[in-house]
């Protein structure tokens, strides 16, 4: 099992990106998705999450302006980013929780990273 983010790119201020992030592999379930952020010379921060039941969890930096969202049919997360600010400039990755499949359970997976850089 593999985790694939895409959908990071520069944008200028006030612009929107929509990140994804798919998990692959004979997957049976994934509990919950976690996107994380870190920008240069800043520890990784949590901006958003989704459970199995669609309940949704942002922190106060990124509430009101993204969204998390998930698609269970093809495993797969989405970050929608509003109003990108030049602060929100970092590489995003997404993590995957409790993550059922057909050769073994895994606690967590991370993906890559998709780097957003947003300019003034």
């Amino acid at each position: 099992v593999q985790l694939q983010a895409s959908g990071g790119g520069l944008v200028q201020a006030g612009g929107s990106l929509r990140l994804s992030c798919t998990a692959s592999g004979s997957i049976f379930s994934i509990r919950a998705w976690d996107w994380y952020r870190q920008a240069p010379g800043r520890g990784r921060e949590l901006v958003a999450s989704i459970n199995r039941r669609d309940i949704k969890e942002y922190s106060d930096s990124v509430k009101g302006r993204f969204a998390v969202s998930r698609d269970n049919a093809i495993h797969t997360v989405y970050l929608q980013m509003n109003n990108l600010k030049p602060e929100d400039t970092a590489v995003y990755y997404c993590k995957a929780l409790n993550i059922a499949s057909a050769d073994k359970g895994y606690p967590e997976l991370w993906g890559q990273g998709t780097l957003v850089t947003v300019s003034s």
